[in-house]
């Protein structure tokens, strides 16, 4: 059974950084390319940054600001977010790239305000 477990969350000032991490149990981590995705209030799920066999792949919106990094003996995967700003306040969650459906977590919420 795949369990993802997201925290590092937080309320942070705009231009604050953060780091999100995602601990990943099961096959999940070992079989499937990561990647982290985000919902805002009102707002569909989106893609944020993945990353697969060393390449990593952002959303335009957040390119150049945040970073994705995996521990492979910890099974845990990294967001590394700088320069926050309000836009990017929303619940963050890691799954697989493509997301498994079954495998959602609780996600960590995210709030850049001043």
């Amino acid at each position: 059974q795949v369990q993802l477990v997201e925290s590092g969350g937080g309320v942070v000032q705009p231009g604050g950084s953060l780091t999100l991490s995602c601990a990943a149990s099961g096959s999940i981590f070992t079989v499937y390319p990561m990647a982290w995705y985000r919902q805002a209030p009102g707002k569909q799920r989106e893609f944020v940054a993945a990353l697969h066999s060393g390449a990593t792949n952002y959303a335009d919106s957040v390119k150049g600001r945040f970073t994705i990094s995996r521990d492979n003996a910890k099974n845990t995967v990294f967001l590394q977010m700088a320069n926050l700003k309000p836009e990017d306040t929303a619940v963050y969650y890691c799954n697989a790239l493509p997301p498994l459906q079954d495998s959602w977590g609780q996600g960590t919420q995210v709030t850049v305000s001043s």
